[in-house]
């Protein structure tokens, strides 16, 4: 594994190419610098995809826009994902704590690039007025897995990056299962960087926080999941062959706007939402945009 922080990405000397590079400076959060108008320079790697970087080359450029570490013919299929994995979410949803982890698929067409790639609000979601947030860390696999057990699912990890599981709260509380309300076009933006667990020992010790129009309304130490990583990837393997560059996102804290009291909280055009995970991976900044 040749990267610590890897970010694919669009240069400014050529718009349309699509590279891979590491910011030469380790500490900038990719994401808010970009937003904010500031020049990242990275150095490019000689691979063209995250699963195969290749190596370090001399050749520095500057980012213009931030692309999903991953692109949507490299993950698979679809997005596995897990809900209801923070103690302090089921609390806020009054939900016992599961024995189990609670499953649900996004397809590959949900995968999402963060800004300035618009973040959609459907039109069925924008005419019930529902659409809603969930920071969640992401992981990515580095090979193909299958019955993986606890001990060794470590070996299996490519990387770490945030992910914003957009959800359509009505059709959700409407239905038993998920797929559908969690499943729309542009629902699963990644990014901004995908991050080494080299780098990341120890995912318990990271912070992540989710921030509407500057605003925290989530924010919580990722050692309050209820199902670690290991056990995370060794549950979705069993009896499924998950290929390298699937994505799992790993659940979200409390704060979601379905669980603002008294009055529930929604996305609506303009809206920013950003989740930040400190230290390393630092913040997937998504515009949501009204479906025309």
């Amino acid at each position: 594994m040749s990267f610590e922080r890897l970010v694919r990405f669009a240069p400014k000397s050529d718009p349309k190419a699509v590279l891979l590079g590491q910011p030469i400076d380790s500490s900038v959060d990719v994401g808010l610098a970009v937003r904010k108008g500031e020049d990242v320079k990275v150095k490019v790697f000689s691979g063209s995809s995250a699963l195969n970087s290749g190596s370090l080359t001399d050749r520095e450029e500057t980012i213009d826009r931030i692309l999903s570490p991953l692109a949507e013919h490299e993950i698979g299929g679809s997005i596995r994902c897990i809900g209801l994995n923070y103690r302090q979410h089921a609390e806020e949803m009054s939900i016992p704590l599961p024995d189990v982890p609670t499953v649900f698929l996004k397809p590959s067409a949900a995968l999402a690039d963060p800004w300035p790639a618009p973040t959609p609000i459907p039109k069925h979601t924008l005419k019930d007025d529902s659409a809603d947030h969930e920071s969640e860390l992401a992981i990515v696999l580095g090979k193909t897995a299958k019955n993986v057990k606890e001990e060794e699912a470590m070996d299996y990890v490519l990387g770490y990056t945030a992910a914003n599981d957009i959800s359509s709260r009505a059709s959700q509380f409407a239905q038993s299962q998920w797929c559908y309300s969690k499943g729309f076009d542009k629902s699963c933006p990644i990014g901004p960087v995908l991050v080494s667990p080299k780098v990341i020992s120890d995912v318990g010790k990271l912070k992540i926080r989710g921030l509407k129009n500057g605003t925290v309304k989530q924010e919580c130490d990722l050692d309050d999941m209820i199902f670690t990583i290991q056990q995370v990837i060794s549950f979705v393997s069993q009896g499924t062959t998950l290929p390298a560059g699937t994505i799992i996102i790993t659940g979200t804290p409390a704060g979601i706007g379905a669980g603002i009291k008294p009055k529930a909280e929604w996305l609506h055009d303009g809206d920013e939402f950003v989740v930040e995970i400190l230290p390393h991976i630092g913040s997937l900044v998504n515009v949501l945009k009204a479906e025309e």
